[in-house]
């Protein structure tokens, strides 16, 4: 296993991602950063907390430093700005200066809302990424991208804050609960359906020691899912061009969500979206129609959802065109030519979109079939 991976920015080195399997070279980790003589807070939340806070406290004050740890209530409805107001609260309060850091402990939840926090406290502090679900090892804590909900909007006020470091103990993904595991897969296979075919080959021939979740494998497949948002990331940091095709299963897969009222996991959602964007890739004849069944049928094995019920899909029409990634009215799809490459189209119709939900869509019609 690779130990260290380089994020670089305009051709130089930005922040490493750094795989491990346990919390013992964090200390010295944020030492060589400049860390020893600052105050860190550890931000994380009532699911992550109770597992891990203590442990990586107790690692950082072995080596020295002045620890706090700030913990909000878990779930996506507390990824907002009344969260984000009390985390300044505490920050001011504890005397947080300028040359102080936060540490995001946690899932995408605690890693998008701590860094929107430190890019927006005192106009812009350093923030550490410690990931410790698979999705935000394979994709959230990877390329600066934070922000919060608004009114359950998805990540609808945001900046750009690049990590001074992202830090991975691969050991966290044995106590993750079964469906946040298999909704941090899907970020996995959306990698590989946009950027490689090879690994989207083996995450197939590899699926059982995936779900047993076999130490190698998982520290293989976080890599590989790193490597493939590394390049992008590189290339267009701020999303101008080819990052957008990381939003792959997103356009949709987000309007599910607020239309669900969050009650499906981010991945689920995300996995809903990929069928319907692979659906719409079908019928534009860009992707021939055994692999659009391929793609849909991959999702099942790993306990991710096809089919939802009782879909409005005129509300979900209406929540795609408010998505962020909306322009000027029309909406920048990711589609797909074949497995490993994705483009970005603005030519999908209403009707197109219509399409796609209703195939995903399970009905009670659909049940008395």
């Amino acid at each position: 296993m690779e130990k260290r991976m380089t994020v670089s920015r305009e051709g130089s080195p930005c922040y490493d991602i750094v795989f491990e399997k346990d919390f013992s070279g964090l200390a010295e980790e944020l030492k060589a950063l400049g860390y020893a003589e600052r105050k860190l807070c550890i931000v994380t939340d009532s699911h992550v907390g109770p597992l891990y806070a203590e442990q990586v406290k107790e690692a950082l004050e072995a080596g020295g430093m002045q620890v706090q740890v700030y913990s909000f209530p878990a779930g996506e409805e507390h990824k907002n700005l009344d969260t984000a107001r009390a985390l300044y609260t505490f920050l001011i309060e504890s005397h947080f200066g300028r040359k102080d850091c936060l540490i995001a402990l946690g899932g995408g939840v605690v890693g998008d809302l701590t860094g929107f926090a430190a890019a927006t406290y005192l106009r812009g502090i350093d923030f550490i990424q410690i990931p410790t679900t698979l999705l935000a090892q394979v994709d959230s804590s990877i390329g600066g991208k934070t922000g919060v909900d608004f009114d359950g909007y998805k990540n609808m006020v945001g900046a750009f804050h690049m990590p001074r470091l992202v830090y991975m103990n691969l050991s966290t993904l044995a106590t993750l609960e079964a469906r946040q595991f298999y909704s941090g897969f899907a970020e996995a296979m959306k990698s590989a359906l946009i950027a490689d075919a090879r690994y989207y080959e083996w995450q197939i021939a590899n699926l059982y020691e995936i779900c047993d979740r076999d130490p190698e494998v998982l520290a293989q497949l976080v890599q590989k899912s790193c490597e493939i948002k590394r390049k992008i990331v590189e290339n267009d940091p701020e999303e101008k061009g080819e990052r957008a095709l990381l939003n792959l299963g997103h356009t949709i897969g987000h309007a599910i969500e607020k239309a669900k009222d969050f009650s499906l996991t981010h991945g689920e959602c995300v996995a809903l979206g990929c069928v319907a964007a692979a659906f719409i890739s079908w019928k534009k004849e860009m992707l021939p129609m055994e692999e659009y069944y391929e793609i849909r049928d991959m999702f099942v094995p790993f306990n991710l959802p096809i089919s939802v019920d009782e879909l409005d899909p005129q509300q979900i029409l209406r929540l795609t065109r408010s998505d962020k990634k909306a322009e000027n009215g029309r909406i920048r799809f990711v589609l797909l030519k074949k497995i490993g490459k994705a483009v970005l189209d603005t030519s999908v119709t209403d009707e197109q979109i219509l399409a796609a939900v209703d195939e995903i869509n399970f009905t009670e019609e659909d049940a008395h079939e």
